[in-house]
Protein backbone atom coordinates (compact mmCIF):
# COMPACT_ATOMS: atom_id res chain seq x y z
CA UNK A 1 0.00 0.00 0.00
CA UNK A 2 3.47 2.43 -0.15
CA UNK A 3 2.32 2.95 -3.72
CA UNK A 4 -1.36 4.61 -2.64
CA UNK A 5 0.19 6.27 0.04
CA UNK A 6 2.96 8.22 -1.87
CA UNK A 7 0.26 9.48 -4.37
CA UNK A 8 -2.42 10.01 -1.95
CA UNK A 9 -1.94 14.07 -2.70
CA UNK A 10 -3.37 13.33 -5.85
CA UNK A 11 -6.46 11.75 -5.25
CA UNK A 12 -7.24 12.74 -1.61
CA UNK A 13 -8.45 16.05 -2.13
CA UNK A 14 -11.42 14.30 -3.79
CA UNK A 15 -12.18 11.85 -1.34
CA UNK A 16 -15.89 13.39 -0.77
CA UNK A 17 -16.75 11.39 -4.05
CA UNK A 18 -15.21 8.19 -3.10
CA UNK A 19 -17.07 8.72 0.05
CA UNK A 20 -20.25 8.73 -1.87
CA UNK A 21 -19.73 5.77 -4.07
CA UNK A 22 -18.38 3.55 -0.43
CA UNK A 23 -21.86 4.85 0.53
CA UNK A 24 -23.60 3.85 -2.52
CA UNK A 25 -21.89 0.67 -2.39
CA UNK A 26 -23.04 -0.40 1.06
CA UNK A 27 -26.65 0.59 0.07
CA UNK A 28 -26.35 -1.36 -2.73
CA UNK A 29 -25.20 -4.57 -1.21
CA UNK A 30 -27.84 -4.08 1.52
CA UNK A 31 -30.57 -4.34 -1.62
CA UNK A 32 -28.89 -6.95 -2.88
CA UNK A 33 -29.23 -8.90 0.84
CA UNK A 34 -33.05 -8.01 0.96
CA UNK A 35 -33.66 -10.43 -2.29
CA UNK A 36 -32.88 -13.96 -0.85
CA UNK A 37 -35.29 -12.71 1.92
CA UNK A 38 -38.07 -12.13 -0.76
CA UNK A 39 -37.16 -15.02 -2.57
CA UNK A 40 -37.53 -17.16 0.50
CA UNK A 41 -41.13 -15.27 1.65
CA UNK A 42 -42.26 -16.22 -2.33
CA UNK A 43 -41.39 -19.78 -2.06
CA UNK A 44 -42.58 -20.51 1.11
CA UNK A 45 -45.88 -18.38 1.28
CA UNK A 46 -46.79 -18.16 -1.80
CA UNK A 47 -46.07 -21.06 -3.28
CA UNK A 48 -46.00 -23.93 -0.61
CA UNK A 49 -48.24 -22.25 2.04
CA UNK A 50 -50.47 -20.92 -0.93
CA UNK A 51 -50.94 -17.75 -0.22
CA UNK A 52 -51.82 -16.60 -3.56
CA UNK A 53 -52.56 -13.14 -2.99
CA UNK A 54 -50.08 -11.97 -1.17
CA UNK A 55 -47.89 -12.73 -4.85
CA UNK A 56 -48.34 -8.81 -6.51
CA UNK A 57 -47.02 -7.73 -2.99
CA UNK A 58 -44.12 -9.71 -2.53
CA UNK A 59 -43.41 -9.22 -6.27
CA UNK A 60 -43.78 -5.62 -6.27
CA UNK A 61 -41.13 -5.44 -3.28
CA UNK A 62 -38.85 -7.67 -5.60
CA UNK A 63 -39.36 -4.90 -8.45
CA UNK A 64 -38.47 -2.10 -5.93
CA UNK A 65 -35.48 -3.69 -4.47
CA UNK A 66 -34.23 -3.93 -7.69
CA UNK A 67 -34.87 -0.22 -8.70
CA UNK A 68 -33.46 0.93 -5.52
CA UNK A 69 -30.35 -1.22 -6.04
CA UNK A 70 -30.11 -0.14 -9.57
CA UNK A 71 -30.04 3.85 -8.52
CA UNK A 72 -27.14 2.72 -5.92
CA UNK A 73 -25.45 1.22 -8.42
CA UNK A 74 -25.64 3.77 -10.79
CA UNK A 75 -24.70 6.85 -8.45
CA UNK A 76 -21.84 4.37 -7.34
CA UNK A 77 -20.73 4.72 -10.72
CA UNK A 78 -21.01 7.69 -11.38
CA UNK A 79 -19.44 9.13 -8.28
CA UNK A 80 -16.28 6.24 -9.06
CA UNK A 81 -15.86 7.04 -12.15
CA UNK A 82 -15.39 11.18 -11.37
CA UNK A 83 -13.30 10.23 -8.54
CA UNK A 84 -11.09 8.73 -10.61
CA UNK A 85 -10.86 11.50 -13.93
CA UNK A 86 -10.47 13.87 -11.32
CA UNK A 87 -7.20 12.10 -9.03
CA UNK A 88 -5.87 11.16 -12.82
CA UNK A 89 -6.13 14.77 -14.24
CA UNK A 90 -4.06 15.56 -11.14
CA UNK A 91 -1.66 12.91 -11.74
CA UNK A 92 -0.99 13.33 -14.87
CA UNK A 93 -0.63 17.40 -14.73
CA UNK A 94 1.84 16.80 -11.92
CA UNK A 95 3.68 13.99 -14.13
CA UNK A 96 3.76 16.06 -17.11
CA UNK A 97 5.07 19.30 -14.82
CA UNK A 98 7.60 16.94 -13.37
CA UNK A 99 9.08 16.20 -17.12
CA UNK A 100 9.23 20.05 -17.64
CA UNK A 101 11.39 20.58 -14.79
CA UNK A 102 13.91 17.54 -15.25
CA UNK A 103 17.39 18.60 -16.49
CA UNK A 104 18.57 17.93 -19.58
CA UNK A 105 20.73 15.21 -17.91
CA UNK A 106 17.69 13.33 -17.31
CA UNK A 107 16.90 13.18 -20.97
CA UNK A 108 20.05 12.13 -22.03
CA UNK A 109 19.48 9.15 -21.21
CA UNK A 110 15.74 8.82 -20.92
CA UNK A 111 13.37 6.94 -23.96
CA UNK A 112 10.57 8.84 -25.35
CA UNK A 113 8.29 5.87 -25.69
CA UNK A 114 8.79 5.02 -22.05
CA UNK A 115 7.91 8.46 -20.96
CA UNK A 116 4.66 7.64 -23.44
CA UNK A 117 4.17 4.87 -21.81
CA UNK A 118 4.08 6.04 -18.23
CA UNK A 119 2.04 9.02 -19.37
CA UNK A 120 -0.71 7.48 -20.57
CA UNK A 121 -0.86 3.63 -20.04
CA UNK A 122 0.16 4.04 -16.53
CA UNK A 123 -1.90 6.76 -15.33
CA UNK A 124 -4.97 4.58 -16.88
CA UNK A 125 -3.86 1.61 -15.32
CA UNK A 126 -3.80 3.31 -11.65
CA UNK A 127 -7.09 5.17 -12.37
CA UNK A 128 -8.83 1.86 -13.22
CA UNK A 129 -8.18 0.71 -9.94
CA UNK A 130 -8.28 4.08 -7.97
CA UNK A 131 -12.20 4.46 -9.45
CA UNK A 132 -13.48 0.86 -8.74
CA UNK A 133 -10.51 -1.70 -7.11
CA UNK A 134 -11.57 -0.26 -3.28
CA UNK A 135 -14.81 0.25 -3.79
CA UNK A 136 -14.88 -3.49 -5.19
CA UNK A 137 -13.05 -4.60 -2.36
CA UNK A 138 -15.22 -3.26 -0.20
CA UNK A 139 -18.30 -4.48 -1.64
CA UNK A 140 -16.70 -8.24 -1.74
CA UNK A 141 -15.71 -7.79 2.32
CA UNK A 142 -19.65 -6.49 2.68
CA UNK A 143 -21.11 -9.25 0.59
CA UNK A 144 -19.01 -11.69 2.31
CA UNK A 145 -19.54 -10.86 6.03
CA UNK A 146 -23.30 -9.90 5.28
CA UNK A 147 -23.95 -13.11 3.47
CA UNK A 148 -22.13 -15.30 6.65
CA UNK A 149 -24.46 -13.54 8.96
CA UNK A 150 -27.16 -14.31 6.88
CA UNK A 151 -26.21 -17.73 6.14
CA UNK A 152 -25.32 -18.22 9.99
CA UNK A 153 -28.86 -16.88 10.86
CA UNK A 154 -30.88 -19.53 8.41
CA UNK A 155 -28.61 -22.47 9.81
CA UNK A 156 -25.37 -22.11 11.33
CA UNK A 157 -24.54 -25.75 10.97
CA UNK A 158 -24.70 -26.17 7.51
CA UNK A 159 -23.24 -23.09 7.18
CA UNK A 160 -20.31 -24.21 8.80
CA UNK A 161 -19.72 -27.04 6.21
CA UNK A 162 -20.34 -25.05 3.31
CA UNK A 163 -17.65 -22.71 4.54
CA UNK A 164 -14.86 -25.86 5.12
CA UNK A 165 -13.51 -25.33 1.30
CA UNK A 166 -12.96 -21.20 2.38
CA UNK A 167 -9.53 -21.94 3.88
CA UNK A 168 -8.19 -23.22 0.60
CA UNK A 169 -9.33 -20.85 -1.28
CA UNK A 170 -7.73 -17.65 0.73
CA UNK A 171 -4.80 -19.73 0.39
CA UNK A 172 -4.92 -19.72 -3.24
CA UNK A 173 -5.75 -16.17 -3.41
CA UNK A 174 -2.87 -15.04 -1.19
CA UNK A 175 -0.40 -17.17 -3.65
CA UNK A 176 -1.87 -16.29 -6.66
CA UNK A 177 -0.81 -12.54 -5.26
CA UNK A 178 2.68 -12.85 -4.49
CA UNK A 179 2.94 -14.65 -8.03
CA UNK A 180 1.26 -12.56 -9.88
CA UNK A 181 3.06 -8.84 -8.85
CA UNK A 182 6.39 -9.39 -10.71
CA UNK A 183 5.11 -10.81 -13.56
CA UNK A 184 2.75 -7.80 -14.28
CA UNK A 185 5.86 -5.30 -13.72
CA UNK A 186 7.84 -6.98 -16.01
CA UNK A 187 4.82 -7.22 -18.69
CA UNK A 188 4.17 -3.29 -18.07
CA UNK A 189 8.20 -3.27 -18.58
CA UNK A 190 7.80 -5.03 -22.03
CA UNK A 191 4.89 -2.75 -23.48
CA UNK A 192 6.86 0.24 -22.53
CA UNK A 193 9.91 -1.18 -24.68
CA UNK A 194 7.42 -1.72 -27.62
CA UNK A 195 6.20 1.86 -26.87
CA UNK A 196 10.13 3.18 -27.45
CA UNK A 197 10.35 0.59 -30.47
CA UNK A 198 7.27 2.20 -32.44
CA UNK A 199 8.22 5.68 -31.52
CA UNK A 200 12.32 5.71 -32.60
CA UNK A 201 10.87 3.96 -35.79
CA UNK A 202 7.78 6.53 -36.36
CA UNK A 203 10.71 9.41 -35.68
CA UNK A 204 13.59 7.81 -37.48
CA UNK A 205 11.41 6.64 -40.73
CA UNK A 206 13.18 8.79 -43.43
CA UNK A 207 16.38 7.28 -42.32
CA UNK A 208 15.28 3.54 -41.90
CA UNK A 209 13.75 4.46 -46.04
CA UNK A 210 17.20 5.62 -46.83
CA UNK A 211 19.45 2.66 -45.76
CA UNK A 212 16.41 0.32 -46.96
CA UNK A 213 16.21 -1.27 -43.21
CA UNK A 214 12.31 -1.71 -43.00
CA UNK A 215 12.98 -5.43 -42.66
CA UNK A 216 15.40 -5.27 -39.73
CA UNK A 217 13.39 -2.88 -38.16
CA UNK A 218 10.67 -4.99 -38.71
CA UNK A 219 11.94 -7.56 -37.03
CA UNK A 220 12.73 -5.67 -34.22
CA UNK A 221 9.66 -4.67 -33.52
CA UNK A 222 8.60 -8.23 -34.35
CA UNK A 223 11.41 -9.19 -30.97
CA UNK A 224 10.10 -6.84 -29.09
CA UNK A 225 6.20 -8.01 -29.64
CA UNK A 226 7.51 -11.38 -28.74
CA UNK A 227 8.88 -10.04 -25.91
CA UNK A 228 5.38 -8.52 -24.57
CA UNK A 229 3.25 -11.91 -25.57
CA UNK A 230 5.94 -13.81 -23.93
CA UNK A 231 5.63 -11.80 -20.64
CA UNK A 232 1.98 -11.39 -21.21
CA UNK A 233 1.37 -15.28 -21.61
CA UNK A 234 3.59 -15.80 -18.37
CA UNK A 235 1.06 -13.67 -16.54
CA UNK A 236 -1.91 -15.17 -17.82
CA UNK A 237 -0.59 -19.10 -17.16
CA UNK A 238 -0.34 -17.74 -13.79
CA UNK A 239 -4.12 -16.37 -14.09
CA UNK A 240 -5.14 -19.89 -15.86
CA UNK A 241 -3.51 -22.22 -13.26
CA UNK A 242 -5.30 -19.96 -9.80
CA UNK A 243 -8.55 -19.51 -11.38
CA UNK A 244 -10.14 -22.86 -12.15
CA UNK A 245 -8.84 -23.81 -8.64
CA UNK A 246 -10.92 -21.03 -6.93
CA UNK A 247 -13.80 -22.56 -9.19
CA UNK A 248 -13.43 -25.67 -8.10
CA UNK A 249 -12.98 -24.76 -4.53
CA UNK A 250 -16.19 -22.52 -4.84
CA UNK A 251 -18.67 -25.13 -7.16
CA UNK A 252 -17.58 -27.77 -4.14
CA UNK A 253 -19.21 -26.06 -1.50
CA UNK A 254 -22.14 -25.48 -3.81
CA UNK A 255 -22.03 -29.17 -3.95
CA UNK A 256 -22.27 -29.66 -0.27
CA UNK A 257 -25.03 -27.25 0.19
CA UNK A 258 -27.06 -29.40 -2.29
CA UNK A 259 -26.18 -32.59 -0.75
CA UNK A 260 -27.05 -31.19 3.11
CA UNK A 261 -29.62 -28.36 2.59
CA UNK A 262 -31.07 -31.43 0.30
CA UNK A 263 -31.58 -33.71 3.26
CA UNK A 264 -32.00 -31.17 5.61
CA UNK A 265 -35.27 -29.86 3.22
CA UNK A 266 -36.73 -33.69 3.27
CA UNK A 267 -36.06 -34.10 6.93
CA UNK A 268 -38.26 -30.86 7.66
CA UNK A 269 -35.27 -29.38 9.37
CA UNK A 270 -35.04 -26.70 6.48
CA UNK A 271 -37.75 -25.19 4.32
CA UNK A 272 -37.35 -25.13 0.18
CA UNK A 273 -37.57 -21.70 0.44
CA UNK A 274 -34.79 -21.28 3.32
CA UNK A 275 -32.27 -23.59 1.21
CA UNK A 276 -33.32 -21.41 -2.20
CA UNK A 277 -32.30 -18.35 0.12
CA UNK A 278 -29.13 -20.06 1.14
CA UNK A 279 -28.35 -21.25 -2.19
CA UNK A 280 -28.35 -17.27 -2.96
CA UNK A 281 -26.28 -16.58 0.00
CA UNK A 282 -23.60 -19.18 -0.55
CA UNK A 283 -22.73 -17.23 -3.81
CA UNK A 284 -22.42 -13.72 -1.67
CA UNK A 285 -19.42 -15.83 0.20
CA UNK A 286 -17.98 -17.65 -3.00
CA UNK A 287 -18.35 -14.88 -5.34
CA UNK A 288 -16.24 -12.27 -3.74
CA UNK A 289 -13.79 -15.35 -2.75
CA UNK A 290 -13.30 -16.28 -6.60
CA UNK A 291 -13.39 -12.39 -7.30
CA UNK A 292 -10.70 -11.26 -5.05
CA UNK A 293 -8.05 -12.94 -7.43
CA UNK A 294 -9.56 -10.54 -10.06
CA UNK A 295 -9.74 -7.45 -7.81
CA UNK A 296 -5.68 -8.58 -6.55
CA UNK A 297 -5.04 -8.84 -10.38
CA UNK A 298 -6.52 -5.52 -11.14
CA UNK A 299 -4.66 -4.20 -7.44
CA UNK A 300 -0.83 -5.82 -9.02
CA UNK A 301 -1.42 -3.96 -12.32
CA UNK A 302 -2.42 -1.10 -10.35
CA UNK A 303 0.75 -0.97 -7.88
CA UNK A 304 3.12 -1.69 -10.61
CA UNK A 305 2.11 1.51 -12.55
CA UNK A 306 1.69 3.23 -9.75
CA UNK A 307 6.28 2.20 -9.03
CA UNK A 308 6.22 3.43 -12.60
CA UNK A 309 5.05 6.67 -12.19
CA UNK A 310 6.42 7.18 -8.81
CA UNK A 311 9.97 6.72 -10.86
CA UNK A 312 9.25 9.84 -12.45
CA UNK A 313 7.91 11.79 -9.52
CA UNK A 314 10.80 10.62 -7.28
CA UNK A 315 13.42 11.80 -9.74
CA UNK A 316 15.37 14.45 -8.23
CA UNK A 317 16.16 18.16 -10.59
CA UNK A 318 20.01 17.88 -10.50
CA UNK A 319 19.32 21.23 -11.79
CA UNK A 320 17.26 23.72 -9.76
CA UNK A 321 16.87 27.25 -8.09
CA UNK A 322 19.00 27.43 -4.93
CA UNK A 323 16.87 28.37 -1.94
CA UNK A 324 18.76 31.94 -1.99
CA UNK A 325 18.45 32.29 -5.32
CA UNK A 326 17.95 35.86 -6.54
CA UNK A 327 16.23 37.52 -8.94
CA UNK A 328 18.51 38.54 -12.06
CA UNK A 329 17.18 41.69 -14.01
CA UNK A 330 17.47 43.00 -17.05
CA UNK A 331 21.43 41.37 -17.81
CA UNK A 332 24.43 43.36 -19.79
CA UNK A 333 25.31 39.82 -21.40
CA UNK A 334 29.23 39.30 -19.72
CA UNK A 335 30.09 35.89 -19.23
CA UNK A 336 32.98 34.27 -17.24
CA UNK A 337 34.71 31.24 -16.77
CA UNK A 338 36.75 30.67 -13.74
CA UNK A 339 38.82 27.01 -13.47
CA UNK A 340 35.60 25.12 -14.93
CA UNK A 341 35.45 21.38 -14.87
CA UNK A 342 32.20 19.48 -15.84
CA UNK A 343 31.35 15.79 -16.81
CA UNK A 344 28.75 13.66 -18.22
CA UNK A 345 29.29 10.93 -15.16
CA UNK A 346 32.33 9.41 -15.68
CA UNK A 347 33.08 10.92 -18.65
CA UNK A 348 35.14 14.41 -18.82
CA UNK A 349 33.84 17.15 -21.44
CA UNK A 350 35.91 20.29 -20.12
CA UNK A 351 39.03 20.62 -17.86
CA UNK A 352 40.18 24.16 -16.48
CA UNK A 353 38.30 26.40 -18.57
CA UNK A 354 39.33 30.02 -17.88
CA UNK A 355 37.67 32.45 -20.25
CA UNK A 356 36.36 36.18 -19.65
CA UNK A 357 33.86 37.35 -22.41
CA UNK A 358 32.97 41.43 -22.30
CA UNK A 359 29.18 42.20 -22.93
CA UNK A 360 28.66 42.38 -26.19
CA UNK A 361 31.55 40.07 -27.40
CA UNK A 362 31.35 37.84 -30.43
CA UNK A 363 32.96 34.53 -29.08
CA UNK A 364 34.02 31.77 -32.17
CA UNK A 365 34.20 28.53 -31.01
CA UNK A 366 35.93 25.71 -33.04
CA UNK A 367 37.09 21.96 -32.33
CA UNK A 368 36.34 18.49 -33.51
CA UNK A 369 33.64 16.77 -32.76
CA UNK A 370 33.44 15.88 -28.89
CA UNK A 371 35.91 18.47 -28.13
CA UNK A 372 33.10 20.23 -25.77
CA UNK A 373 31.93 22.97 -27.83
CA UNK A 374 28.69 22.44 -27.18
CA UNK A 375 29.15 21.10 -23.35
CA UNK A 376 30.60 24.90 -22.89
CA UNK A 377 27.62 26.70 -24.14
CA UNK A 378 25.33 24.61 -22.23
CA UNK A 379 26.80 25.77 -18.65
CA UNK A 380 25.77 29.23 -19.38
CA UNK A 381 22.13 29.02 -19.59
CA UNK A 382 22.53 25.72 -16.85
CA UNK A 383 21.19 23.41 -18.73
CA UNK A 384 24.05 21.31 -16.88
CA UNK A 385 25.76 22.44 -13.65
CA UNK A 386 29.65 22.62 -13.28
CA UNK A 387 31.65 19.96 -11.81
CA UNK A 388 34.24 22.29 -10.26
CA UNK A 389 34.51 26.22 -10.67
CA UNK A 390 32.22 28.92 -11.42
CA UNK A 391 30.39 30.50 -14.71
CA UNK A 392 29.18 34.12 -14.01
CA UNK A 393 27.06 36.31 -16.04
CA UNK A 394 27.10 39.72 -15.35
CA UNK A 395 29.68 38.86 -11.96
CA UNK A 396 27.14 36.61 -10.84
CA UNK A 397 27.15 32.65 -10.40
CA UNK A 398 24.42 31.17 -12.24
CA UNK A 399 23.80 29.03 -9.61
CA UNK A 400 22.82 31.37 -7.09
CA UNK A 401 20.48 33.46 -9.78
CA UNK A 402 16.91 32.41 -10.95
CA UNK A 403 16.91 29.84 -13.66
CA UNK A 404 14.13 31.51 -15.54
CA UNK A 405 15.40 35.23 -15.13
CA UNK A 406 18.22 33.53 -16.75
CA UNK A 407 17.33 31.93 -19.26
CA UNK A 408 14.76 34.25 -20.57
CA UNK A 409 17.67 36.26 -21.39
CA UNK A 410 19.63 33.89 -22.97
CA UNK A 411 18.18 31.87 -27.03
CA UNK A 412 19.81 29.13 -28.28
CA UNK A 413 19.76 28.14 -31.87
CA UNK A 414 20.56 24.22 -31.79
CA UNK A 415 22.26 22.14 -34.66
CA UNK A 416 19.26 19.33 -34.60
CA UNK A 417 16.05 21.65 -34.98
CA UNK A 418 13.11 21.48 -33.47
CA UNK A 419 9.37 22.50 -34.84
CA UNK A 420 6.27 21.87 -33.32
CA UNK A 421 3.52 20.75 -35.41
CA UNK A 422 2.23 23.74 -35.68
CA UNK A 423 2.55 26.81 -37.87
CA UNK A 424 5.08 28.42 -39.16
CA UNK A 425 4.02 32.08 -37.23
CA UNK A 426 3.31 29.64 -34.34
CA UNK A 427 6.57 28.24 -34.47
CA UNK A 428 8.43 31.48 -34.56
CA UNK A 429 6.56 33.37 -31.87
CA UNK A 430 7.34 31.00 -29.34
CA UNK A 431 9.55 32.64 -28.37
CA UNK A 432 7.87 35.23 -27.21
CA UNK A 433 4.10 34.35 -27.24
CA UNK A 434 2.58 38.62 -26.88
CA UNK A 435 4.60 39.04 -29.93
CA UNK A 436 2.79 40.92 -32.72
CA UNK A 437 2.52 39.39 -36.17
CA UNK A 438 5.14 42.49 -37.50
CA UNK A 439 7.71 41.47 -34.96
CA UNK A 440 7.57 37.95 -36.09
CA UNK A 441 7.70 39.29 -39.87
CA UNK A 442 10.99 41.06 -38.81
CA UNK A 443 12.73 38.51 -37.21
CA UNK A 444 11.94 36.07 -40.29
CA UNK A 445 13.21 38.74 -42.30
CA UNK A 446 16.67 38.90 -40.21
CA UNK A 447 16.78 35.49 -40.52
CA UNK A 448 16.52 35.36 -44.08
CA UNK A 449 13.43 33.03 -43.87
CA UNK A 450 10.72 35.71 -45.04
CA UNK A 451 11.29 35.22 -48.82
CA UNK A 452 10.66 31.13 -48.76
CA UNK A 453 7.87 31.57 -46.27
CA UNK A 454 5.40 33.45 -48.20
CA UNK A 455 6.05 31.54 -51.41
CA UNK A 456 4.42 28.95 -49.35
CA UNK A 457 0.66 27.83 -49.82
CA UNK A 458 -0.51 29.46 -46.78
CA UNK A 459 2.56 31.55 -46.04
CA UNK A 460 3.39 32.00 -42.11
CA UNK A 461 -0.32 30.31 -41.48
CA UNK A 462 1.38 26.85 -43.05
CA UNK A 463 1.16 23.66 -40.97
CA UNK A 464 4.61 22.34 -40.48
CA UNK A 465 4.39 18.79 -40.10
CA UNK A 466 5.91 16.83 -37.33
CA UNK A 467 9.28 17.56 -35.94
CA UNK A 468 9.64 20.71 -39.29
CA UNK A 469 9.30 17.60 -41.83
CA UNK A 470 8.24 19.17 -45.32
CA UNK A 471 10.92 21.80 -44.89
CA UNK A 472 14.46 21.53 -46.07
CA UNK A 473 17.39 21.34 -43.00
CA UNK A 474 18.55 24.79 -43.98
CA UNK A 475 14.56 26.43 -44.09
CA UNK A 476 14.11 24.74 -40.44
CA UNK A 477 17.17 26.41 -38.97
CA UNK A 478 16.17 30.04 -40.55
CA UNK A 479 12.98 29.22 -38.84
CA UNK A 480 14.58 28.69 -35.80
CA UNK A 481 17.00 31.30 -36.01
CA UNK A 482 13.66 33.94 -35.94
CA UNK A 483 12.36 31.82 -32.77
CA UNK A 484 15.94 32.95 -31.31
CA UNK A 485 16.04 36.54 -32.79
CA UNK A 486 11.97 37.04 -31.63
CA UNK A 487 13.10 36.08 -28.13
CA UNK A 488 15.25 39.30 -27.80
CA UNK A 489 18.12 37.39 -25.68
CA UNK A 490 20.90 39.04 -24.05
CA UNK A 491 22.94 36.32 -24.98
CA UNK A 492 22.88 34.93 -28.05
CA UNK A 493 24.12 30.87 -28.54
CA UNK A 494 24.41 29.69 -32.44
CA UNK A 495 25.58 25.83 -31.77
CA UNK A 496 26.58 25.14 -35.36
CA UNK A 497 23.17 27.13 -36.28
CA UNK A 498 24.61 27.07 -40.06
CA UNK A 499 25.45 23.36 -40.69
CA UNK A 500 22.26 22.39 -42.63
CA UNK A 501 22.21 25.83 -45.16
CA UNK A 502 24.50 26.20 -48.39
CA UNK A 503 27.23 29.04 -48.31
CA UNK A 504 25.30 31.54 -50.17
CA UNK A 505 22.58 31.21 -47.34
CA UNK A 506 25.51 31.28 -44.80
CA UNK A 507 26.58 34.36 -46.17
CA UNK A 508 23.54 35.91 -46.21
CA UNK A 509 22.47 34.83 -42.82
CA UNK A 510 25.63 36.31 -40.85
CA UNK A 511 25.57 39.65 -42.59
CA UNK A 512 21.68 39.65 -41.01
CA UNK A 513 22.98 38.35 -37.89
CA UNK A 514 25.58 41.24 -37.79
CA UNK A 515 22.99 44.00 -37.46
CA UNK A 516 21.11 41.03 -34.64
CA UNK A 517 24.71 40.71 -33.01
CA UNK A 518 24.81 44.61 -32.43
CA UNK A 519 25.14 44.96 -28.25
CA UNK A 520 24.50 41.26 -27.35
CA UNK A 521 27.00 38.78 -26.24
CA UNK A 522 26.89 35.93 -28.90
CA UNK A 523 28.67 32.24 -28.86
CA UNK A 524 29.50 30.99 -32.36
CA UNK A 525 30.04 27.24 -32.33
CA UNK A 526 31.28 26.56 -36.13
CA UNK A 527 32.83 23.85 -38.22
CA UNK A 528 33.79 27.06 -40.92
CA UNK A 529 36.04 28.87 -40.58
CA UNK A 530 34.17 31.16 -42.28
CA UNK A 531 31.06 31.32 -39.80
CA UNK A 532 33.43 32.59 -36.63
CA UNK A 533 36.10 34.67 -38.59
CA UNK A 534 35.19 38.31 -37.63
CA UNK A 535 34.44 36.65 -34.03
CA UNK A 536 36.33 39.32 -31.90
CA UNK A 537 37.72 36.18 -29.79
CA UNK A 538 38.02 32.72 -31.15
CA UNK A 539 38.85 29.63 -29.14
CA UNK A 540 39.63 26.53 -30.00
CA UNK A 541 38.73 23.69 -27.51
CA UNK A 542 41.04 19.73 -27.50
CA UNK A 543 39.62 17.27 -25.51
CA UNK A 544 37.65 19.91 -23.29
CA UNK A 545 40.70 22.61 -22.73
CA UNK A 546 40.95 25.36 -24.46
CA UNK A 547 44.11 25.01 -26.44
CA UNK A 548 44.54 28.52 -29.00
CA UNK A 549 42.67 31.64 -28.51
CA UNK A 550 42.64 34.67 -30.19
CA UNK A 551 41.59 36.51 -33.40
CA UNK A 552 41.41 35.00 -37.03
CA UNK A 553 44.61 36.88 -38.07
CA UNK A 554 46.11 35.72 -34.91
CA UNK A 555 45.49 32.31 -34.68
CA UNK A 556 46.46 32.08 -38.25
CA UNK A 557 49.61 33.59 -37.74
CA UNK A 558 50.62 31.22 -34.65
CA UNK A 559 50.49 28.26 -37.37
CA UNK A 560 48.58 26.10 -34.83
CA UNK A 561 45.58 23.75 -34.58
CA UNK A 562 43.22 26.91 -35.77
CA UNK A 563 46.24 27.34 -39.25
CA UNK A 564 45.73 23.31 -39.83
CA UNK A 565 41.89 23.62 -39.99
CA UNK A 566 41.90 26.62 -42.11
CA UNK A 567 44.40 24.62 -44.43
CA UNK A 568 42.28 21.84 -44.95
CA UNK A 569 39.06 23.86 -45.81
CA UNK A 570 40.82 25.66 -48.35
CA UNK A 571 43.26 23.59 -49.61
CA UNK A 572 41.17 23.63 -53.11
CA UNK A 573 41.96 27.41 -53.21
CA UNK A 574 45.58 27.05 -52.60
CA UNK A 575 46.72 26.99 -56.48
CA UNK A 576 44.97 30.37 -56.90
CA UNK A 577 47.33 33.10 -55.65
CA UNK A 578 45.15 35.15 -52.86
CA UNK A 579 41.88 33.30 -53.08
CA UNK A 580 42.18 31.18 -49.71
CA UNK A 581 42.30 34.40 -47.84
CA UNK A 582 39.72 36.00 -49.93
CA UNK A 583 37.46 32.41 -49.40
CA UNK A 584 38.49 33.34 -45.55
CA UNK A 585 37.33 36.61 -45.33
CA UNK A 586 34.28 36.04 -47.17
Amino acid sequence: MDVFRRLKPYYWPFRRLSYISIVCSVAMTAMGLVRPLLLRAIIDRVMIAGLYHELVWWSLAVIGAALLRGAFQYARSYAGHLFGANSVYELRNALYRRLQALSFSYYDTARTGDLMSRLAGDVEGFRQFLAFGFVHLLDFTLLFLLGLSAMLYLDWGLTLIVLATTPLLAFLTTRFHKRVHPAFTALREALADLSTAVQENITGVRTVKSFAQEPQQIAVFAHRVRNYIERHMAATSIWSRYFPAMELMGNIGVLLLLWVGGRRVMSGVLTLGELAAFFTYIWYIVTPLQQLGFQINNLTQSVAAGERILQILDTPRTVKNSPDAEPLPAMKGSVRFEGVYFSYGDKPALQGIDLDVPAGSVIGILGATGAGKSSLVSLIPRFYDVTAGRVLVDGKDVRKVKLEDLRRQIAVVFQETFLFSTSIRENIAFARREASFEEVVRAATLARAHDFIVELPDGYDTLVGERGLGLSGGQKQRIALARAILADPRILILDDATASVDMETEHEIQEALKTVMKGRTTFIIAHRISSVKDADLIIVLDHGRIVEQGTHEELLAQGGYYRRIYDVQFKDYAGVPGTAREAAEG
